[in-house]
């Protein structure tokens, strides 16, 4: 029998990949403006300990999932977006490519606040996520093999994502912000021939 591939394998490292935005724009200078190699890139955030964490092994680990995430954009505009844009612009970019990087991230962001952006709907609470997750442990023997603190991490990270880019408040946010996509990130997605994110940033037309 053929083995099951889920699309959601290696989306339980979220527990510990997080967010990283100011780790992301610190490799995404050394891409765009040093134009070194992945190899040089983790070398010299090791070297240079350009993360201020307490251990060479943490800083190697994080460096390497920061240089996989932006890669997953295959687009050196976008990166450079990440490494010199306004905050606002750049984080956008980031969640973008986290969207690419994890197809959880992905679903979530399209499924559930895309849906709710488009219904106008801007309620928002524990209830969606828990939804969200059983349907996955439903459809998906890899999402239903994770134990129960593997998911509530996960929810937490979904929830950080979400204040870190200004969909949310707080952690106990009770609604949604209206956001607004930025065109670098626009113009990226229908490039790419991904329209059906755009809702996940508020954009339908």
């Amino acid at each position: 029998m053929a083995k099951y591939d889920s699309p959601y394998s290696g989306s339980g490292s979220l527990t510990r990949e997080q967010f990283l935005f100011h780790e992301t724009k610190i490799v995404a200078k050394l891409m765009v403006d040093d134009q070194l190699s992945d190899d040089e890139i983790v070398d010299r955030v090791v070297r240079d300990n350009l993360f201020q964490f307490p251990t060479e092994r943490m800083i190697k680990n994080i460096a390497k999932v920061c240089v996989k995430r932006l890669r997953t954009l295959d687009d050196m505009t976008l990166i450079g977006v990440i490494a010199h844009s306004p905050m606002e612009v750049a984080k956008q970019a980031c969640l973008y490519a986290m969207m690419k990087q994890y197809r959880l991230v992905w679903d979530y962001m399209i499924t559930v606040i895309g849906a709710k952006y488009r219904e106008q709907d801007f309620s928002y609470g524990r209830i969606d996520l828990n939804v969200f997750f059983m349907r996955l442990q439903e459809q998906d023997d890899e999402v239903a093999s994770w134990s129960e603190a593997t998911i509530n991490k996960i929810k937490q990270v979904l929830n950080k994502i979400l204040i870190e880019n200004d969909y949310i408040d707080s952690p106990r946010a009770t609604a949604l912000n209206p956001v607004m996509i930025c065109s670098e990130v626009e113009n990226a997605i229908r490039a790419n021939g991904e329209d059906v994110a755009l809702p996940a940033f508020n954009c339908f037309y």
